[in-house]
C-alpha cells in the first residue's frame, strides 16, 4: 500500500455492495430522463431529450442491474451488452474493449467518459464499478458532440451524486481465492438545504486462480453538492485509486493446442513485483438556470495517472522464441514501464428549448478545451536470435510444463522508448433536434475541432508537429408510429487522432470514420428494447511500413456492420429480463502489414477479439421467505469464436457462461447475497493478442457478502 493512500484502508474499515434489486422497465425509463434527481444538476451533452427521442441506439446499465449479479468491475459489466466485446487488456492493467466491431489505439487503454467529461485517457488500471449509478453505451457517431472517438460508440460513466436524503450502507464480500472486498456508500446533507455530500469507497484484497498472482485495489470517491442559490449550483466530484496488479499476459498456445497448459499457469516472474497504477481526479460542474427553459452548464476536469513496474513476458518473435522449436522452453523478454497521463478538460454548454418555424426546439451550444500529455519511458530486454544458439539464460527462458520461478536474474533491458507526446485541442459543436407535430423529429448537428499534436523523442531530441482541423456532421431523425413504438435513422462522421510518426518523421493523420444506423425502438408494457442495423467504415488505421522495418504508415482501412436487439424490463409473472444480442461483421478493408506482428492482413480478414455473434441474457424474480423478500436470478452470456491473432486464422473457441445469485432480506437493515460465476466451469478465453498471450477467464467461482443499512 502507497504512503499517500495509507489512509484510505483506514478510512473505508468496511464498504458498501448495493442491493440486488429488480431492474424495472420504469427504473430504466427515469434512468433515460436528462435530469440528476438528487443534485438538480442536468447531463452534459442531452438538451432535455429523452434517451427514446434520441436517433440512436443506447444501452443503460443501471447501478440495481451491476448489484444484482455482484459485478465489481466495469469490464465485467460491459458484458451484459452483446455490442461491447473484450481487447487485448495490457495484461490485466487496463480497460480495452471495442464496440460494434471497432477498438481505439491498442497501445493504449480504451477511452470513456465520467459524467461527459473525456476521463478515461491515462494509466489508471481497470476501473471499478464502485461509485457508479448507470453505464450508458453510446452506439453510434458520437464525434459531433465529442469530439475524437470510436465510430461504434462511446461509454459513459455516470456516478453517484449526493442527496439530501441521508441513507448509508457498509458491506463486506469474501470468496474463493482469497478474496476479501469491503465498500462502504454513505450520503446526506451537511449544511442543511443548501449543501449535501456522498462519500464512496472500496478496498480490495484477493488472491487468483492463476498461479503466484494476487492484488490489492482500493478506490475513494466524495463529491459534494451545494445550491447556491435558487437556480444555481455547484458539484464537485473526486477520484483517487491505487491498484497493485502483476502484469500477467496469460498462457501461450503450444503446437495450435489451447490446452496444453493449465489455465492456472503463470510464465512471468513473481520477483517482479506488481506494476501499480494511481489516479488523481476531480471534476467541478456549475449550473445556472436562466429559466425553465434554458441553462448554462460549465465544467472542469483535471486526472492524473501513473503506471509503473516490471514485467517478464514471452517474446513473439519467431526468430527468437525458442518456444517453436522444443515446445516447452519460453523465451521471454524483460520490461520496465513508467508511464504518465495528464488530461484536463473545460467546456461550457448553453441549451435550451424554444418554438419557431412550426416545431419545438431543443438547442445545444457548446465549446471545449482539451489537453492530454503522454509520458512513456520504457525500457525493453529481447531474448537474441535463435540463430544465434543462445543458452537459456541468455534467452531468459522458463519451462512451461515444470516452470522454477527466480532461475535466471533478470537481465538488463535497454531504453526502447523515452518520449512524450502532447496533444491540445478546442472545439465548438451545435445540435438542434427538431419535434414537428406528434409524430416526427429531426437532428441536426455538427463540430468543429481545432488540434496539435506535439511529440518529443527525449532519447534524441527530434520533435514532430502535427496541426489539423476537422468538421464532423450529424443527421438522424425519429418517427413514432404509436406512443409504444418509434423507428429512427442516423448518420454521422468523426475521427481520432494517432500518436507517433512516420520514417520521415512526419506525424500521423488521424483516423477518420462513417457511421450509419437505422432501428426501431419499443416500449411494451413493463418492456423496452431497440432494434438496430449499422455500417461504420474507418481509415488511416495504422499498419506498417512495407519499406522501413520498425515504423508505420496511416493507411489501413476497415469497414464493419451487423445487426442489434436489446430488451430490458419485467415479463409477466414478475419475472426481470435483460437480454441482448449483437451479430458484427467487421473485416479490414484493405491489405496492409500490421504494425505489431508485422504479418500481411488482406482484405476480408476479420478484426481481432470480434465475435460474429455474442449474445447475454439475465433473468430474475422476487420471493418470499420466512416473510422477507428473497431475489433469485441467473444469467447466460455466449460469445462465438473470434481471431485471436491478427494476420494468422488462429482462433479462440466459443464460450458460454453461467452465473446464479441470490439475495436475501434477513432483516429492515441486513442483506445476505451469494454469487456463483462460471457455474459449470467451462474453460473459456477473454482476449487475446497472439498465440503467445492468451487470456485465460476465470473457472467457477463463488462468493458471499453481506450489506448493512443505516
Amino acid at each position: 500500500m502507497t504512503t499517500k493512500h495509507w489512509w484510505l484502508a483506514t478510512v473505508l474499515g468496511t464498504t458498501f455492495l448495493s442491493s440486488p434489486g429488480a431492474a424495472l422497465a420504469q427504473d430504466l425509463r427515469e434512468a433515460t430522463v436528462d435530469e440528476v434527481v438528487v443534485t438538480g444538476q442536468r447531463q452534459a451533452y442531452r438538451a432535455g431529450v429523452p434517451l427514446e427521442d434520441v436517433p440512436q441506439s443506447i444501452t443503460v446499465i443501471s447501478s440495481e442491474t451491476l448489484e444484482l449479479a455482484g459485478v465489481t468491475r466495469l469490464s465485467d459489466a460491459l458484458d451484459l451488452s452483446a455490442s461491447v466485446a473484450r481487447q487485448n487488456n495490457f495484461g490485466g492493467l487496463w480497460d480495452s474493449y471495442a464496440v460494434r466491431g471497432f477498438a481505439g489505439d491498442e497501445n493504449l487503454p480504451s477511452g470513456y467518459l465520467v459524467n461527459g467529461f473525456n476521463a478515461g485517457r491515462g494509466f489508471a488500471g481497470p476501473r471499478d464499478a464502485a461509485g457508479i449509478e448507470r453505464i450508458e453505451i453510446l452506439k453510434g457517431p458520437n464525434a459531433a458532440l465529442f469530439g475524437r472517438g470510436e465510430p461504434g460508440g462511446s461509454i459513459n460513466l455516470v456516478t453517484k451524486r449526493p442527496s439530501f436524503d441521508a441513507a448509508g450502507s457498509l458491506s463486506l464480500r469474501i470468496g474463493e481465492y482469497e478474496l476479501y472486498r469491503t465498500e462502504v456508500d454513505w450520503t446526506g446533507p451537511v449544511a442543511g438545504d443548501r449543501v449535501a455530500a456522498r462519500i464512496v469507497g472500496f478496498y480490495e484484497d484477493a488472491g487468483s486462480f492463476r498461479d503466484t498472482v494476487e492484488s490489492e485495489r482500493q478506490g475513494f470517491y466524495p463529491s459534494i453538492f451545494a445550491r447556491l442559490s435558487e437556480r444555481t449550483s455547484l458539484l464537485y466530484e473526486l477520484e483517487a485509486t491505487t491498484q497493485k496488479v502483476p502484469f500477467d499476459r496469460g498462457v501461450p498456445s503450444i503446437g495450435g493446442r489451447l490446452d496444453a497448459l493449465p489455465r492456472t499457469r503463470f510464465l512471468g516472474e513473481p520477483g517482479d513485483g506488481p506494476l501499480q497504477a494511481d489516479a488523481l481526479g476531480h471534476q467541478l460542474q456549475l449550473q445556472h438556470d436562466f429559466s425553465a427553459d434554458w441553462s448554462l452548464l460549465v465544467g472542469a476536469g483535471f486526472r492524473d495517472t501513473d503506471l509503473e513496474g516490471f514485467s517478464s513476458e514471452p517474446e513473439l518473435a519467431a526468430g527468437r522464441q525458442r518456444l517453436f522449436v522444443d515446445g516447452r522452453t519460453l523465451s521471454r523478454q524483460y520490461r520496465f514501464r513508467d508511464y504518465e497521463g495528464e488530461h484536463t478538460v473545460v467546456r461550457a454548454e448553453l441549451s435550451g428549448r424554444f418554438e419557431a418555424f412550426g416545431g419545438l426546439h431543443r438547442l445545444l451550444v457548446g465549446a471545449d478545451w482539451d489537453a492530454f500529455d503522454n509520458s512513456q519511458f520504457f525500457l525493453r530486454f529481447r531474448p537474441p536470435a535463435l540463430s544465434s544458439n543462445p543458452s537459456e539464460q541468455q534467452g531468459y527462458t522458463i519451462d512451461v510444463f515444470a516452470p522454477v520461478y527466480g532461475r535466471f536474474a533478470p537481465p538488463t533491458p535497454p531504453v526502447q522508448t523515452n518520449r512524450l507526446d502532447e496533444q491540445r485541442a478546442w472545439g465548438i459543436y451545435v445540435q438542434d433536434q427538431i419535434r414537428f407535430g406528434d409524430r416526427f423529429e429531426i437532428r441536426i448537428g455538427g463540430r468543429f475541432d481545432d488540434f496539435e499534436q506535439t511529440g518529443t523523442n527525449r532519447a534524441t531530441g527530434a520533435v514532430t508537429v502535427f496541426e489539423d482541423s476537422r468538421f464532423s456532421p450529424q443527421i438522424g431523425a425519429v418517427f413514432h408510429l404509436s406512443p409504444e413504438t418509434s423507428l429512427y435513422a442516423a448518420y454521422g462522421e468523426g475521427f481520432r487522432q494517432n500518436f507517433g510518426a512516420d520514417a520521415a518523421g512526419n506525424p500521423f493523420a488521424p483516423e477518420e470514420s462513417l457511421s450509419t444506423e437505422i432501428g426501431v425502438k419499443v416500449a411494451w408494457a413493463d418492456l423496452v428494447g431497440t432494434f438496430a442495423l449499422f455500417s461504420l467504415e474507418k481509415s488511416n488505421v495504422l499498419a506498417s511500413d512495407p519499406r522501413n522495418a520498425g515504423f508505420s504508415l496511416a493507411i489501413g482501412e476497415a469497414e464493419s456492420r451487423g445487426l442489434e436487439a436489446d430488451l430490458q424490463g419485467r415479463l409477466p409473472g414478475g419475472l426481470d429480463l435483460w437480454a441482448s444480442y449483437a451479430w458484427t461483421d467487421a473485416e479490414v478493408a484493405r491489405e496492409v502489414i500490421d504494425a505489431g506482428t508485422g504479418l500481411v492482413i488482406r482484405p476480408g480478414d476479420r478484426l481481432i477479439n470480434i465475435p460474429e455473434h455474442s449474445a447475454s441474457l439475465q433473468l430474475s424474480k422476487v420471493f418470499q421467505m420466512v416473510g422477507r423478500p428473497l431475489v433469485l436470478g441467473g444469467g447466460i452470456q455466449y460469445v462465438s469464436e473470434r481471431l485471436g491473432e491478427t494476420g494468422t486464422a488462429f482462433e479462440l473457441p466459443d464460450h458460454t457462461l453461467v452465473r446464479l445469485f441470490a439475495s436475501w432480506q434477513l432483516s429492515e437493515s441486513v442483506e445476505l447475497s451469494g454469487f456463483l460465476n462460471n457455474a459449470f466451469d467451462e474453460t473459456w478465453y477473454a482476449n487475446s493478442y497472439s498465440r503467445l498471450w492468451l487470456q485465460p477467464g476465470a473457472p467457477r467461482t463463488a462468493s458471499i457478502a453481506v450489506r448493512y443499512r443505516f
